[in-house]
């Protein structure tokens, strides 16, 4: 049975958050979900210091910063009360007994800490390991609270100052370009690296696109530790792609994204960040992480290519057996048809 929304409203909301990107963004349907049930409530959310500014800019939050498991075990201590009601992602205890000096009532996923679940308001069962989108189990935590979902898209809102920096700088890049320009994400994070497709298969990919759109300009996405896959491209097409990794900030990287006319990426953070604009989208996914478990919901143009293997499937899969010919059909399709209502 459906949980009641809570009475009386909710007049300020905290959302504790401390993850990578895409799970930071992967919640923000959430979010969406308490602005809607609850409009006259302040929303204010906390996340990963360095991560945040993703939230930056969404007009129905109040306030976004940064908190820290051990920043957190300092805070609060002395304000009092000051939210009605908390959410908290993760299974750090410090942040969930932060939210607990903080609001009257907090709602979590279960922790392995019975004595922090009793003070709970609701101790929210863990679903079972890849049993549901990663999407729908950060609405678990509003399901608690019987707030009705409003839409599973991911949010992330660039400004229109963000934009003309963004159309600036692509001014810069190639004076004159006639396009189209086509984002590139060719790295997942380390701890991630079977999600990445060789970069011997997206040079491949790039070339063909070039022959096909002569005009075609690569923008590479990714941090810092993704110069060395990044190089090698930057070698072989020269001025056909600028690299663009570890040198821009997410909000910079979010605002050039919206300018492109078309991104393809391997499933990391920066392309849940893509996947809130309405502009072709073609994302890669491991079959340990398939589309059905992460990737972009309620997208107008979207084409997900998964992994051809549906059975024996481990970490050590490797992504090769996705073929440069599967992703330049969907590449084909993603720039040939037309936006579909999402």
């Amino acid at each position: 049975m459906a949980e009641a929304l809570l009475s009386p409203a909710p007049r300020s909301i905290l959302v504790v958050n401390v993850c990578r990107i895409g799970d930071t963004l992967l919640a923000t349907p959430a979010l969406r979900a308490l602005a809607r049930a609850w409009p006259g409530a302040q929303l204010a959310v906390l996340g990963h210091p360095k991560r945040i500014e993703v939230l930056e800019h969404l007009p129905w939050l109040a306030s976004a910063g940064g908190i820290t498991k051990n920043s957190s075990r300092l805070r609060g201590r002395f304000a009092g009360l000051q939210h009605d009601l908390a959410l908290v992602y993760g299974f750090d205890e410090a942040l969930v007994a932060y939210a607990l000096r903080v609001a009257r009532r907090v709602v979590a996923f279960r922790q392995q800490n019975e004595a922090l679940n009793r003070r709970l308001f609701r101790a929210v069962a863990v679903p079972a390991f890849q049993s549901a989108h990663s999407v729908q189990v950060a609405l678990r935590l509003t399901d608690a609270v019987g707030v009705p979902h409003a839409g599973y898209r991911i949010a992330c809102q660039v400004t229109d100052a963000e934009i003309a920096w963004a159309d600036a700088r692509l001014r810069a890049i190639v004076p004159g370009a006639r396009g189209p320009w086509i984002g590139l994400q060719v790295a997942s994070f380390p701890t991630k690296a079977y999600r990445d497709w060789p970069a011997a298969h997206f040079l491949e990919l790039a070339r063909r696109i070039r022959a096909r759109w002569q005009g075609a300009h690569f923008l590479i996405f990714g941090g810092p530790d993704d110069k060395e896959r990044t190089g090698g491209l930057e070698r072989e097409l020269g001025a056909g792609c600028t690299v663009l990794a570890g040198e821009l900030s997410l909000r910079q990287t979010a605002a050039l994204m919206s300018r492109t006319q078309l991104y393809v990426g391997v499933d990391t953070g920066p392309t849940h960040m893509m996947s809130s604009f309405d502009i072709p989208l073609v994302a890669l996914y491991h079959c340990y992480s398939p589309s059905r478990l992460i990737g972009a919901l309620d997208h107008p143009c979207y084409y997900p290519v998964d992994h051809p293997r549906t059975h024996g499937c481990s970490m050590e899969t490797p992504m090769a057996e996705i073929t440069v010919e599967t992703v330049f059909t969907a590449v084909e399709r993603a720039l040939r048809e037309p936006a579909r209502a999402p």
